[in-house]
């Protein structure tokens, strides 16, 4: 399952081609509550065939140390970790951290917080199903 998830994720990575990777500020007002050494790099956004929904792959990249504010989606999220260490704190669960190569989904509007653990730059292919009629993210105050 972890081969056939690494099969699907690289797929949907090189079926982005340079020309479509850009940054996107797409909530404009959330951009000062978010770290200094966190940057989201939107890759791809496409309807789904559920109507109401999207797929948005984007890039996510912590330097050391750094940590995202506490935060939802209005729907599913696979953090796909692609290089160096990431902590995930769900709301009411243990802390997981994941190495490169390491997956988790993340509940939709689950409260969570990533924090980059390890030595260096930590990276992951943030993939997320989520409703066009809401903001992506929604920090928690």
């Amino acid at each position: 399952m972890k081969l056939n998830f690494l099969v699907l994720a690289g797929c949907l990575l090189a079926s982005v081609t340079a020309s479509q990777a850009q940054v996107h500020d797409t909530h404009a007002s959330e951009a000062p509550r978010w770290r200094v050494g966190l940057t989201r790099t939107d890759l791809a956004r496409h309807d789904v065939s559920k109507t109401g929904y999207e797929l948005i792959q984007s890039r996510v990249d912590f330097e050391t140390g750094v940590a995202s504010p506490r935060h939802s989606h209005p729907g599913e999220e696979v953090a796909f970790v692609l290089e160096g260490e990431v902590e995930y704190q769900l709301a009411g669960r243990p802390p997981v951290t994941l190495k490169a190569g390491q997956a988790l989904v993340i509940p939709a509007g689950m409260p969570h917080v990533a924090r980059n653990v390890g030595q260096g730059k930590a990276s992951e292919l943030a993939t997320y199903f989520v409703r066009k009629d809401a903001p992506l993210v929604k920090i928690d105050d």
